[in-house]
């Protein structure tokens, strides 16, 4: 099909909850992108922060299509050798004590939410616990999810949503206290914002939230899908803060660009689940879990976090330069390779001037440009974009 045929096909069959940018995307090779037109785009959103290691990464895909050969798919009524093994490395990673795969970051945080309630209720046999999550928070759009997401245009059409939940304020330690109650069980946020617009967490928010959770017996669950992964210059960000979560949920690039999530148990928490009380048909089938496991490999193998240490310092300069330089820009703000800048001009007018010169960027909340792209990414990479970015904001 052509182009436009592509896009009308699209638009009558699939169900319209998404705009699309008016392009469809071919192929992919490094950090770049290419149309079925042949045009080529400079990705600095890697599928919304998932393809770390970049298009067409010859060991990755190899890993895959040998896995593909052997086996597939078998469900969790069998063990099998790569779940068995990225759990083990997972693990390990994290410092957690038990994983459990699932198809994506949403249903990780559905798993979070219920270990929480059955850790609860197993304390003292009630099931009107509370959880407290916060404002401008972005988890998901699956019920429980979304009961957790602090932005009310996503949640309004949907209610009734699960009960018990309250709002704080991120990076508000005394909003936090304040929504404290005897039946709260879980505090829930993410250790950078994300879509609620590039906010990272304070070292003395989320070393205050870890020491309200264990002066009152609360669980702590930190959302990673996002900035998890390698983004922030070490595998997790809470590993920069000083702190560590007693349920912590990952996806996106833990299997960089194959569907996987995971949410993670720590000791206190670990054996809470039992027989019956969660399940997945898909979740850490041999396939997502050998990309994984390939993943890991290609970290350790080619020192990413290192490349993310050193390329986000100059990023951060070269964003820094365009704040000065141009008054729509309000702000820079982010933690490493996931930054964010404020304008004043509408972000949807960037985006797309930006992707007629062939640099793909999304945004997030707050009239906030994203950028995500992927952890290979070079200092030439980075002037490519300003260049481009520069030319959009003048026009």
């Amino acid at each position: 099909m052509k182009t436009n045929e592509i896009m009308d096909v699209a638009e009558a069959s699939l169900i319209h909850t998404y705009n699309r940018f008016k392009i469809v995307l071919d192929k992919g090779d490094g950090v770049y992108l290419y149309d079925t037109d042949g045009k080529k785009y400079l990705d600095f959103a890697a599928g919304i922060a998932v393809f770390a290691l970049g298009y067409n990464n010859k060991e990755y895909n190899d890993g895959l299509k040998a896995q593909i050969d052997k086996l597939i798919h078998t469900s969790n009524l069998f063990y099998n050798e790569p779940a068995a093994t990225a759990a083990r490395r997972i693990v390990q990673l994290t410092g957690m004590s038990r994983v459990f795969f699932t198809n994506s970051g949403t249903e990780a945080i559905e798993g979070a939410i219920k270990l929480a309630k059955k850790w609860a209720f197993l304390k003292d046999g009630n099931t009107d616990h509370e959880i407290i999550a916060m404002n401008h928070s972005f988890h998901g759009r699956s019920m429980g999810a979304l009961s957790v997401t602090g932005n009310k245009k996503y949640q309004e059409a949907f209610g009734p949503l699960i009960p018990g939940i309250k709002f704080a304020d991120y990076n508000n330690l005394e909003s936090v206290k304040a929504a404290v109650t005897d039946k709260t069980c879980a505090i829930i946020l993410e250790t950078v914002q994300g879509e609620g617009g590039i906010y990272p967490g304070t070292k003395e928010f989320l070393q205050g939230v870890r020491k309200l959770c264990d002066e009152k017996d609360i669980l702590l669950i930190l959302d990673e899908i996002q900035c998890g992964m390698g983004r922030t210059g070490t595998m997790f960000a809470y590993e920069q803060y000083g702190v560590k979560p007693d349920i912590l949920t990952t996806a996106k690039a833990l299997g960089c660009g194959v569907p996987v999530g995971a949410f993670l148990a720590n000791e206190k928490t670990k054996d809470v689940l039992v027989p019956g009380d969660h399940g997945t048909t898909y979740g850490g089938n041999p396939l997502a879990c050998a990309a994984v496991n390939k993943v890991i490999d290609i970290f350790e193998k080619n020192d990413i976090l290192d490349n993310v240490k050193k390329i986000s310092a100059y990023m951060e300069n070269v964003l820094d330069k365009i704040a000065d330089d141009f008054d729509c820009v309000k702000e820079r703000r982010g933690l490493r390779l996931i930054q964010g800048l404020e304008l004043t001009l509408p972000v949807g007018e960037v985006e797309n001037k930006c992707l007629e010169r062939g640099l793909i960027i999304i945004s997030a909340s707050g009239n906030v440009l994203r950028f995500v792209p992927p952890l290979v990414i070079t200092k030439e990479n980075v002037d490519e974009m300003a260049e481009i970015l520069r030319a959009a904001l003048s026009e």
